[in-house]
């Protein structure tokens, strides 16, 4: 490549490098490092083909400038906890909401198949869901109490044992990214077909609403977790295939950090859908405006910390950015 193709190619992303570097302290640290190794991979190519040039010199400035930034010793703000979920990781997370877009997508065709396969195969439920769960969720739906398993079991017995069950379930959707993305998809869509087997089968029981109600008081969290855990598992995955201008090696490692920090953001989530399933689900009888509110919240708070507030964030700090 010429090295006026070179500078044309990278030049916004240096100059909006040089800006975060100037703003230091106000500037998400963990995108600083992300800049910081996109400039060296940048320093290395001209360091190789562009020897002598006053690009090779720009960029050594650049880099030293950042070196002297990032690695610094300072203390760590004692609420370094609080910042990173109120301001890091909402802002470091905006620029996967397209990943995000595309793993909801995987598992809304995977629920809709589940659906149809359902709707026009009686046996299909049973392969998905297992003869012993069908059988006694039939008998539950005959005592007029569709989702009575949700009664069983303890109260802390059950949020323990549901809580640590889909965090695992999400870190299996973000280890199987190691196979590159298509190994999290299929993650994603054999759960997406299970949840549309599942929604379907108290459709043709009848027991639609009934059922619904009392399944999405917890379920609106933890099926919303799963795709944003699913999202991890994608970023990974895609590191492997798309590389970029990084070597395969370093971006798999950049791919894999940024994944891990996005499965971790969905463990408090899980743990207020474990304890909604453990403590409120089992009380059927509560009023529907009660049942509605609770789930009309769980979406709420879902859509607002995974989509409003990054992208409100996001606006805020490139506006920072622009008045430097």
């Amino acid at each position: 490549m010429r090295e006026a193709a070179f500078v044309k190619q990278n030049k916004e992303k240096w100059i909006a490098f040089e800006k975060a570097v100037a703003l230091g302290s106000q500037t998400d640290p963990d995108a600083l490092v992300d800049g910081y190794i996109q400039l060296t991979n940048d320093l290395a190519y001209a360091q190789t083909y562009y020897a002598e040039s006053k690009t090779l010199l720009y960029l050594n400035s650049l880099a030293s400038q950042a070196h002297q930034k990032i690695y610094k010793n300072k203390k760590e703000s004692g609420n370094r906890i609080i910042t990173f979920w109120m301001r890091e990781f909402p802002l470091f997370f905006r620029q996967y909401h397209p990943t995000l877009l595309v793993a909801f997508t995987i598992f809304l065709v995977a629920s809709a198949i589940g659906c149809i396969s359902a709707l026009n195969d009686t046996s299909f439920v049973r392969l998905i869901l297992g003869d012993a769960y069908v059988n006694e969720t039939l008998n539950n739906i005959a005592m007029g109490e569709p989702t009575a398993i949700y009664k069983s079991g303890s109260e802390i017995g059950t949020f323990l044992g549901i809580t640590i069950n889909n965090i695992r379930v999400a870190f299996l959707a973000f280890a199987f990214g190691v196979i590159t993305s298509l190994g999290t998809a299929y993650i994603l869509f054999s759960n997406g077909v299970m949840l549309g087997a599942f929604i379907t089968f108290f459709y043709t029981k009848g027991v639609f609403f009934e059922a619904n109600r009392q399944i999405w008081l917890h379920g609106t969290i933890e099926i919303s977790v799963i795709i944003v855990a699913g999202c991890a598992g994608l970023i990974m995955g895609n590191s492997i295939l798309f590389p970029k201008t990084f070597s395969r090696r370093v971006s798999f490692m950049k791919g894999a950090k940024d994944g891990l920090k996005v499965v971790v953001s969905t463990i408090p989530f899980f743990i207020i859908a474990g304890f909604i399933e453990g403590f409120i689900t089992r009380y059927a009888n509560m009023p529907d405006w009660l049942a509605f509110f609770i789930i009309g919240s769980s979406l709420l708070l879902i859509i607002y910390y995974y989509i409003i507030y990054p992208i409100i964030l996001n606006r805020l700090h490139e506006g920072q950015i622009h008045r430097a």
